[in-house]
């Protein structure tokens, strides 16, 4: 039995390829069990999130190509081989302890990644797509993240991707929140870490808006915000100063040409857009309108780069207890019996059924 993980992340591919690779939360239960079904894994957890699209896996199989599990997002219009990266076994388990306790993402030791690898554990097992081994991987795995953050300095004044964006703002506005108008559309985890970072930085004018209006009401009076209605966000944004956008919308919300008749209305004064979602919601072209200055997730990795220096310093100590408990489970399962074929992953073994079928991921 193999255990593997395959995937590609913002170390090795660019938003653009990321975004059209994405699968929606409420979707990942169903485009695992199709990918379990044509490629005949024993287990799967799928993992998608704004800076990864990572396959958790079992099988007993030998042949075929791990990359062909991505075909299946994509069908064949996209080479993306040389993005995607491989690990079997304990390298599996050690990289899977990484991302869990928040080593491996783009803000170090940040939280919020641990969550996102529970919600994509917890789909897969209600849905009966996970078994003995992959249940005691990703259980140990939560473990050590805990006993990361209880034995480490990791977490301390570490970030989300939400609040990284918020420095951005500070930056623009050279630290002074109070005067400039805020539109934060989407209430969801990184929508809400932005309003409570704004909020804790002396923003005095946050609209929040949301697909579902009570959500942004919740949300904007818990912060001392005004809520707007989901389609009345554009018009909101006519006396705005900056709009960071992040939700799980899969399609372009702004376009170009929606922000052209907006500078208009705003006599051409500018307008700074953040747009942290993935799939982006802000049209790539709209960075060409005169005064119009577009951010993405992927430009906030200079901020992140000055954060993360302090907290590199605790990295020897993080990687001493995921070593020792990788080693730990992966003698348990007894993933170290040496097998019939030596040729290991970086040799390009084949291991997976030949012929994965493709699907559609909306």
């Amino acid at each position: 039995m193999i255990f593997f993980v395959a995937g590609l992340s913002y170390k090795t591919a660019p938003v653009e390829l990321r975004e059209r690779l994405a699968v929606n939360g409420s979707q990942l239960g169903h485009c695992a069990s199709r990918l379990k079904l044509c490629s005949g894994l024993d287990e799967i957890v799928l993992l998608s999130t704004c800076n990864r699209l990572e396959i958790y896996g079992t099988t007993s199989h030998a042949t075929g190509d791990p990359r062909s599990l991505f075909q299946s997002f994509c069908g064949d219009s996209l080479d993306f081989a040389s993005h995607v990266y491989v690990y079997e076994d304990i390298e599996a388990v050690r990289h899977l302890f990484s991302v869990t306790a928040g080593l491996d993402s783009m803000v170090l030791g940040e939280t919020e990644i641990t969550g996102q690898v529970k919600k994509a554990y917890d789909i897969a097992r209600v849905a009966r797509l996970t078994g003995g081994r992959l249940n005691r991987v990703f259980q140990r795995a939560f473990q050590t993240a805990k006993e990361i953050r209880t034995r480490t300095a990791i977490g301390r004044g570490a970030t989300s991707i939400g609040s990284v964006a918020v420095e951005l703002v500070e930056k623009i506005f050279q630290r002074d929140l109070s005067k400039p108008s805020i539109v934060i559309i989407g209430a969801g985890t990184m929508g809400e870490a932005c309003v409570r970072h704004l909020a804790k930085k002396g923003a005095r004018s946050i609209l929040v808006s949301n697909r579902s209006f009570d959500h942004a009401v919740e949300l904007a009076t818990q912060f001392g915000g005004r809520a707007v209605k989901f389609e009345e966000c554009l018009a909101a944004m006519s006396d705005a100063d900056i709009a960071v956008v992040s939700t799980g919308c899969p399609t372009t919300l702004l376009h170009r040409a929606d922000i052209e008749k907006l500078m208009v209305a705003r006599r051409n004064r500018p307008l700074f857009l953040i747009d942290i979602s993935v799939p982006r919601n802000i049209e790539d072209t709209v960075q060409h309108v005169e005064n119009v200055y577009l951010y993405n997730i992927d430009d906030l990795e200079a901020i992140v780069g000055e954060n993360a220096r302090t907290r590199r310093q605790q990295l020897a100590s993080c990687h001493q207890i995921i070593n020792a408990r990788a080693a730990a489970l992966f003698t348990k399962l007894k993933l170290e019996k040496e097998r019939p074929y030596d040729v290991g992953f970086q040799s390009k073994r084949g291991w997976l059924p030949q012929g994965v079928l493709a699907f559609s991921n909306s």
